[in-house]
């Protein structure tokens, strides 16, 4: 047997092994939904560099985190988008109305990331079923007409359920709405 594939075959066999030994590792790094069971879960998923940026994460960011219902990361996202900022961990217990102690464990994986609101760079979404015309027409890639058939759809067909039921009912191509998504939230 040569060198190199001596070599190889104990690296191969070294990865099998850290896999084996640490099946939760390989989830955390390799399944963007898993939820993390527990301290030491969460202590090792911050080792291998996860984060969230408590005021930019999603429902599903949300989820990963032990202790987090469906309910209370529903309404952190719903703050997040509505302009709240979080600044540490007491923000966090006091919108969730529950002890600091209860998410003391999970304080090595939030980060609490600072927007400027008047930066160009931060982009505040407007809900497409409560903005005006007006309003709409401050999105890029959105012009007098589009904005006015937005609220008009709206008004005479309801609502809007997500970015897809609007691109649908609007009929609007591929390339407009991943322009305008990023400045929309339902």
């Amino acid at each position: 047997m040569a060198l190199s594939d001596w070599w190889s075959s104990v690296n191969r066999l070294g990865t099998e092994v850290k896999t084996q030994l640490h099946p939760i590792r390989s989830r955390i790094l390799n399944d963007p939904y898993y939820r993390l069971q527990s301290v030491d879960e969460v202590r090792l998923a911050a080792e291998l560099g996860m984060h969230l940026d408590v005021n930019q994460s999603s429902v599903d960011d949300w989820l990963r985190l032990p202790g987090i219902s469906i309910h209370q990361a529903r309404s952190l996202v719903a703050l997040s988008q509505s302009g709240v900022s979080f600044h540490c961990l007491d923000d966090l217990a006091a919108a969730l109305s529950v002890p600091i102690q209860r998410l003391k464990p999970l304080e090595p994986l939030l980060r609490f990331c600072y927007y400027d609101a008047d930066s160009v760079c931060a982009v505040q979404p407007i809900n497409p079923n409560t903005a005006s015309v007006e309003l709409l027409t401050r999105i890029p890639a959105i012009d007098l007409f589009l904005a006015r058939a937005i609220v008009q759809h709206r008004q005479t067909n309801g609502k809007y359920r997500n970015l897809a039921d609007l691109q649908q009912r609007l009929a609007l191509p591929g390339g407009l709405t991943a322009e305008i998504m990023h400045y929309l939230c339902f």
